[in-house]
């Protein structure tokens, strides 16, 4: 499985930053150096945070110049790949080495570069309940991860040769694929170099927005999501889910929409906690005949960026037999668009900031 689990990522990943019809192609590296620390967002990780992590952040970018009405709507971002090499410095932790895909976007006259990059990380010493029992934030030794960096950014200040300098986060958490899923943070100061690769060769920006307004009727979509996932009861086992989909959007303008819609859950960890509950715990009053299922209703928005949109939903329980975790819930994630109609997507379902289900999905929109 989690082999399967790699290999469905960088699939997502290859499709997801492939462009149509780019003609212009000019690529930069750059290397960062970071050392931080590791934020405490939950005191169970207390424990965990004994010393400064540190590492390298390592880019490839492709430049865009135009070629495509997007990149101008964004002021000509960079897409490209990364790998992160991060020492914990803890005996516990280990150490993580992570592939990434990511966008750069520009402020400030492109002085200052904002980077956010998806992936997955490998762990070299997950929880083991014989030989590392300790390592609460770290359940598996693949895991989804996500870090943002915020720099000063200057190319070409010597023959190709430019600095960047700034912060970072870097996030690491398997998305209760497998218990325990504490997760860590990591705040750090990162600089570097970044380097031309076609040094000398002088490009002009080409493409210009339109002021024209995108005008849609109610658009109307249907998604059908699955994985895997398990409670926090360590060794209670990996169940599968599925959940039913729908909603409207309105689209506001060329880069965004807004969404309402409901959510229907058959998550079968939950059946099993409610079992493993009910007997271990019979102050609680939890029966095992009590249903496993809810039902939500949610408000969204989604931010269009070429085929690629981000989408971040706040949902309600309307249908919540069994308490776990509370009513709220949230939805950050991807969608990718294969056509008007059909679209894939990978989605984070949580609980505030305690995760629930990394979502794989399918859907239609029409």
């Amino acid at each position: 499985m989690k082999l399967k689990f790699l290999i469905g990522l960088l699939f997502w990943v290859s499709i997801s930053y492939s462009q149509e019809n780019t003609e212009v192609k000019k690529f930069t590296v750059d290397a960062n150096q970071f050392y931080g620390s590791v934020l405490l967002h939950n005191t169970d990780i207390t424990h965990l945070i004994t010393d400064h992590p540190g590492g390298v952040i390592l880019g490839l970018n492709r430049k865009t110049y135009g070629s495509q009405e997007w990149e101008a709507l964004y002021n000509y971002p960079d897409y490209g790949a990364s790998f992160i090499y991060q020492d914990m410095n803890s005996e516990t932790l280990g150490r993580n080495f992570g592939l990434y895909a990511h966008y750069n976007f520009y402020l400030l006259k492109r002085n200052v570069q904002f980077r956010i990059g998806q992936g997955i990380a490998y762990n070299t010493n997950p929880y083991d309940r014989e030989t590392n029992f300790r390592n609460n934030a770290y359940g598996s030794d693949f895991m989804s991860s996500t870090y943002l960096m915020l720099n000063y950014h200057k190319e070409n200040i010597f023959k190709g040769l430019g600095i960047k300098a700034g912060i970072s986060l870097i996030h690491y958490s398997n998305a209760n694929f497998r218990a325990p899923n504490t997760s860590t943070n990591t705040f750090a100061f990162n600089a570097g170099l970044v380097y031309d690769l076609d040094e000398g060769v002088e490009l002009e920006y080409i493409g210009k927005t339109e002021n024209e307004k995108i005008k849609e009727p109610i658009k109307y979509n249907f998604v059908f999501r699955s994985g895997l996932n398990e409670s926090d009861e360590i060794g209670s086992g990996q169940y599968g889910f599925i959940v039913l989909s729908g909603y409207a959007e309105k689209r506001l303008g060329r880069k965004s929409a807004i969404q309402l819609g409901t959510d229907i859950f058959f998550s079968n960890f939950l059946k099993e906690l409610i079992r493993f509950q009910s007997i271990a715990f019979p102050e609680n009053n939890v029966s095992a005949d009590d249903d496993f299922k809810r039902a939500g209703v949610f408000i969204g928005h989604e931010l269009f960026i070429n085929k690629m949109s981000v989408i971040t939903q706040l949902g309600y329980y309307v249908y919540y037999p069994f308490d776990f975790e509370g009513r709220l819930y949230n939805r950050v994630g991807l969608k990718r668009y294969f056509g008007e109609t059909v679209f894939g997507s990978i989605t984070l379902k949580s609980h505030g900031a305690a995760a629930e289900a990394l979502e794989f999905g399918v859907g239609f929109r029409f």
